[in-house]
């Protein structure tokens, strides 16, 4: 197949056209025949503009031409390899949404041929793959897996970052058996520099949801003595500036945690423990931590506010970045919307900011508007909840500039992107996580 694909008798069909199937279709389109499907033709629409979030197709000339991007299913018989890469988000009650990938499985299973591959990326606990997916697949094509085969290769794109892209990280690929594996080797081996093979599709599918709960349970090791510190007096960032002189420090720093990958892949473990009969104690723990930090930075920005003397029925609030990480214009799953609708439980007058963010776009997910960076003004309380560069840059007389004249001026710092001896020494009372 690896020869079919290079020579274009064969094609790959990616689907899924988001923050992680844009890029991967890209980096294939440099040297296979690449198919780009989704199901919104808003979407389709978008990419054949050359328009997307990330600025994918806009980095790379040639992109949009090179993909034959559709919204008809039927153009999928063409493929002979298929990625998904499709969300796999969380329902109201922390328990795996698998409907996006049931729904695209089913459609790719109407359209299989007999010796296709399917790679799943989308995020699952263990099992989904073989058990769900590869099923459904067989259900749909009328054959049995054999007559097909699948794979697994859990997405690392980290949005926003230009440092760690598809092409420099690890791609850990998996197969149903040896010849699989390979072949999926080889197609990803020609974009990715470096590739771990997983014993299993288990054991990769596994590997995915256990290092962001790895991530996440550092994180909220933070977090909690940020908790902790914060009612001792002491400086939570101070404390990991000392700890990290240690030789073996991990770096991490408290935060909110948010996002489609460390907010949500820790509830699929769970997920599936529980249905095994073992209670995870140590991950539910750090989610529940993780996941109460919104309130508890909504509820200091409120303590502080007070504490400056400053009525709260006439104050005025803006928040600064509403995404779920710095320099990305990534707002699922948003921890910075939760502080906002935290405080509107206080009747304060609220502003969100985020030069990153598509307005339309957030206001439809999120039922409130932003404003620009240049309108805030007659502030009481600056807020900045992610630590985008454009933050980063501003000046302490910009600053000064955004804050009502003659009230004190409060800057909550949530990232420790400032300063505290710059800030008071500015006149500004400070607060950070």
């Amino acid at each position: 197949m690896l020869e079919l694909l290079h020579d274009g008798r064969a094609k790959i069909a990616v689907v899924g056209l988001g923050y992680v199937g844009l890029p991967l279709a890209v980096a294939f389109s440099r040297h296979f025949s690449v198919i780009g499907y989704d199901s919104d033709e808003r979407k389709i629409a978008d990419c054949r503009a050359g328009k997307d979030p990330m600025g994918e197709l806009a980095a790379e000339e040639g992109a949009v031409e090179r993909i034959d991007f559709t919204a008809d299913a039927a153009r999928m018989r063409m493929a002979s390899f298929i990625v998904v890469a499709v969300p796999t988000p969380i329902k109201g009650d922390k328990t795996p949404n698998l409907k996006p990938l049931k729904k695209a499985t089913r459609v790719i299973g109407r359209h299989l041929q007999p010796g296709s591959i399917v790679v799943y990326e989308s995020t699952v606990y263990p099992g989904v793959t073989e058990d769900i997916c590869c099923t459904i697949l067989e259900r749909e094509s009328g054959m049995r897996r054999g007559e097909f085969k699948i794979g697994y290769s859990p997405e690392r794109i980290n949005p926003g970052d230009k440092v760690h892209r598809l092409e420099n990280i690890v791609k850990i690929v998996s197969g149903m058996d040896e010849e699989t594996l390979e072949t999926i080797a080889g197609v990803y081996g020609t974009v990715v520099e470096t590739l771990h093979r997983a014993p299993s599709i288990r054991v990769a599918e596994a590997a995915k949801v256990a290092e962001n709960a790895q991530r996440d349970i550092n994180i909220a090791f933070m977090n909690e003595l940020a908790l902790v510190f914060h009612r001792m007096d002491i400086d939570t960032s101070a404390v990991a500036d000392a700890m990290d002189t240690k030789w073996n420090a991990l770096g991490f720093r408290p935060g909110l945690v948010g996002g489609h990958c460390i907010g949500v892949d820790p509830y699929y473990f769970i997920y599936q423990a529980q249905n095994l009969g073992y209670y995870s104690p140590l991950i539910s723990t750090g989610r529940r931590i993780n996941d109460d930090m919104s309130g508890f930075v909504a509820h200091a920005v409120v303590r502080e506010l007070v504490r400056a003397k400053i009525d709260l029925a006439k104050a005025c609030v803006h928040l600064l970045g509403m995404t779920f990480k710095e320099n990305c214009p990534d707002t699922r799953n948003s921890r910075a919307a939760d502080v906002y609708r935290v405080l509107q439980e206080y009747d304060l007058t609220l502003a969100a900011v985020d030069p990153e963010v598509d307005e339309e776009a957030f206001r439809e997910e999120y039922g409130f508007s932003l404003e620009s960076l240049h309108d805030v003004q007659d502030a009481d309380a600056i807020v900045f909840l992610v630590a985008h560069d454009a933050f980063a840059r501003l000046s302490w007389e910009e600053l000064r500039a955004m804050c009502r004249a003659d009230g004190p001026h409060l800057l909550v710092d949530v990232k420790g992107m400032f300063s505290r001896e710059e800030a008071e020494r500015e006149g500004f009372r400070y607060w950070r996580l």
